[in-house]
């Protein structure tokens, strides 16, 4: 896959970064979420500079993504008994 250098936005602030070109769609996008995040915070809350609302993005970011992980986890463990007892409840059957 071919790298590409775009620049992105976040907190007033440019970082030139050199992704791959598939991924560019998603990193702008995420760029954008965390600037509309930061937004929100800034309306909502008394700050002393912007270090303090890209805290608070990345906090709720990082407990968010915590979260998810978590319940693929429990999915993907739960899925897995599922399939070897439906396996076992097939093998039977058929050996029947």
């Amino acid at each position: 896959m071919s790298e590409i250098t775009v620049n992105i936005t976040i907190a007033d602030r440019p970082y030139r970064l050199t992704i791959l070109r598939d991924e560019e769609e998603r990193v702008r996008q995420a760029a954008a979420i965390i600037n509309d995040r930061i937004r929100t915070y800034a309306q909502s809350y008394a700050y002393k500079d912007r270090q303090d609302l890209l805290a608070m993005a990345a906090l709720q970011y990082a407990t968010s993504a915590l979260q998810f992980e978590s319940e693929v986890v429990f999915r993907d463990n739960h899925l897995t008994q599922k399939l070897i007892e439906m396996d076992e409840l097939l093998t039977n059957h058929l050996k029947s």
